[in-house]
């Protein structure tokens, strides 16, 4: 008799349990996952020169993030890098700190004489239609490893 009692209010605890452990995300646990990658690609370019990736960074989560770093086998550094104009000269150089913020709920575009990520000295060539894989390292969300399309240049600036 006294099982026949107990066993409905253990399993209640046990339901109660699980929905506690269910609704225990905090805001940083959904800002830590909230990065969304898009529209990533790369330009082509001979093997012992540069290129760069370019892409949109999602930030769905509630917390400010950043890009932090980046990594590929397919060149001896890569770098966070930024196109500026000065002295009506447009130049190029490592960003800040090596960190690009992305806002909560916002978004970065890396593009084509803005921000982007810069690959120096290419182990091979980068012809169109080719990838690689690319991983990003974020200041809070977790890192991740994508694949990258290499797009042809025509019509576009030869500038970073």
């Amino acid at each position: 008799m006294r099982i026949r009692l107990l066993l409905p209010l253990l399993l209640l605890l046990a339901a109660a349990l699980l929905l506690t452990a269910c609704a225990g995300a905090t805001d940083t646990d959904t800002a830590t996952a909230g990065v969304v990658v898009s529209e990533i690609w790369a330009r082509q370019a001979p093997a012992g020169g540069n290129s760069a990736a370019y892409m949109i960074l999602h930030n769905h989560g509630a917390a400010d993030d950043a890009l932090i770093g980046a990594s590929t086998d397919i060149c001896h550094s890569v770098e966070l890098h930024e196109t500026q104009m000065e002295n009506d000269v447009m130049k190029m150089r490592p960003v800040a700190g090596q960190r690009i913020p992305i806002p909560a709920n916002g978004q970065v575009e890396l593009q084509p004489g803005g921000l982007h990520i810069m690959f120096m000295g290419l182990k091979q060539p980068l012809e169109p239609g080719a990838r690689f894989d690319l991983t990003l390292t974020f200041a809070n969300a977790p890192a991740q490893t994508l694949s990258v399309e290499v797009r042809e240049m025509s019509g576009m600036s030869s500038m970073h």
